[in-house]
């Protein structure tokens, strides 16, 4: 362009035209990523271990033994009990959300096996209205939880939400308490209760069943916490400390006991249900112990006047 009779030229950074779909940028290190290579590394950075979110059947896909899971109540839907209405419709949202997901609802539940186990497995999805904890949502777990005590299972539960679902109002906090009380029951019988923790966990969900479990895993770098770290802030006029509310920080002040990558999941859940249900597992699983030693044992099951023993498989 011509300014006071001189030309200047101006230049400005063009992107190369690539193909939509095959590339993303990850926002910790900020490489970019083929995503079938992250795919394949389930949802990792190759550069920097960054954890992205999952796709429901892909969760599904990480712990069920292949072929073995069978979904639960996949048919129960949310009604606009409230008549809420707003920006849009909350069936207007369920209805989007249902063509953006492919699913009915926030949450998938069943029966399935992990490492040889029968297990209980629910997987929150964080795509559907940001996991967010209505009535369907409460009763999915809830039912999870009673049809694994009723079989005898452990109860395994992947958690992302958001919340509680602002468009159900009191029905979405009452499944604080239903599912708690689940979880109570649950745990008089005996058996174990396994959440993992993942990228964002907050709120409700956070105060209820989600921090409820006999061992609490949460994968890194992972958003924990009830209210948000700028609520908290605005509401305490303090600064933060670096850090706050991630997983890191967290297990430092004793709300999680592990910290496990994702690639390390399925057998680290393995590892416990071996030291808690022995018997109940249908093939010799490999024990991690605490200083790395592995070693394939089966485990006899305790009689009532008889301690464990190991026999060599």
């Amino acid at each position: 362009m011509a300014f006071f009779g001189k030309r200047i030229l101006s230049f400005r950074n063009r992107k190369k035209d690539t193909p939509g779909g095959l590339w993303d940028s990850c926002p910790s290190c900020k490489e970019m990523l083929y995503l079938k290579e992250m795919k394949e590394a389930q949802g990792v950075c190759t550069h920097c271990s960054h954890h992205f979110s999952l796709p429901r059947e892909d969760r599904i896909a990480m712990f069920a033994d292949a072929g073995s899971f069978e979904e639960w109540d996949g048919d129960l839907t949310s009604v606009d009990t409230l008549k809420f209405t707003g920006t849009a419709s909350y069936t207007d949202k369920l209805a989007e959300n249902l063509l953006k997901t492919g699913y009915k609802d926030a949450i998938s539940c069943g029966k399935t096996r992990v490492g040889g186990f029968d297990v209980g497995l629910g997987v929150m999805d964080f795509k559907f209205l940001g996991a967010s904890m209505g009535a369907v949502v409460g009763e999915k777990v809830t039912r999870l939880i009673e049809r694994s005590t009723e079989a005898r299972m452990p109860v395994l539960l992947v958690c992302a939400s958001g919340g509680a679902r602002m468009y159900e109002g009191l029905f979405s906090l009452m499944q604080m308490a239903k599912t708690s009380g689940a979880l109570a029951r649950h745990a008089k019988a005996g058996l174990p209760y396994i959440p993992i923790l993942t990228h964002p966990t907050t709120a409700g969900v956070m105060a209820s069943f989600a921090t409820l479990g006999d061992v609490i895993i949460a994968e890194p770098e992972a958003l924990i916490g009830f209210a948000g770290p700028r609520v908290i802030k605005e509401t305490t006029q303090q600064d933060l400390p670096d850090g706050f509310q991630r997983s890191e920080f967290l297990i430092k002040h004793g709300l999680l006991d592990m910290i496990v990558h994702r690639h390390d999941l399925k057998q680290r859940v393995v590892d416990l249900l071996n030291f808690w249900m022995p018997e109940s597992s249908q093939r010799p699983v490999p024990v991690d112990g605490p200083m790395g030693i592995k070693q394939e044992d089966v485990v006899e099951a305790p009689t009532k006047n008889t301690p464990a023993k190991r026999r060599k498989s």
